[in-house]
């Protein structure tokens, strides 16, 4: 299995009063995670976009098992933990930069037509994704 490590240092502006980063932030790293895991495949989201899809987030789910703190800085890993031709779904973790395992979770998504938001195929549009991620699976 292919998994992306993506270094990410805490801004303040990601924590709470308390230092602590706020929960909602570990969604946007889950993102950057998965955008730079696409881009180690070989892919850009933004091609697929140019050709008029989109993958919107089906389910999402995060678990918090430890607090990340301002200045610290974070790992996130990111792999498919999923993938059947038309439904992906990504698994990570978050460390600490002490190694330990602060958050985890996983998102699903599809990609779907940007003018009507139907459902496509991911094998039979983007045949060369399909089997990069038929491959980052088995790895």
């Amino acid at each position: 299995m292919v998994v992306n490590e993506t270094e990410i240092k805490v801004r303040y502006q990601e924590t709470d009063q308390m230092g602590v980063v706020y929960h909602a932030n570990y969604l946007v790293w889950f993102e950057i995670g998965r955008t730079h895991l696409i881009e180690q495949l070989g892919f850009k989201y933004a091609e697929m976009e140019e050709e008029g899809v989109v993958s919107p987030v089906l389910d999402i789910e995060a678990k918090y098992k430890q607090a990340i703190r301002y200045g610290q800085t974070a790992t996130v890993k990111t792999w498919i933990d999923y993938y059947d031709g038309f439904r992906v779904i990504y698994g990570y973790e978050i460390y600490a930069e002490d190694g330990t395992l602060c958050v985890t979770g996983k998102s699903t998504h599809v990609c779907v037509k940007k003018s009507n938001f139907r459902p496509i195929s991911i094998k039979k549009h983007f045949p060369e994704w399909h089997e990069a991620y038929l491959k980052a699976v088995e790895e």
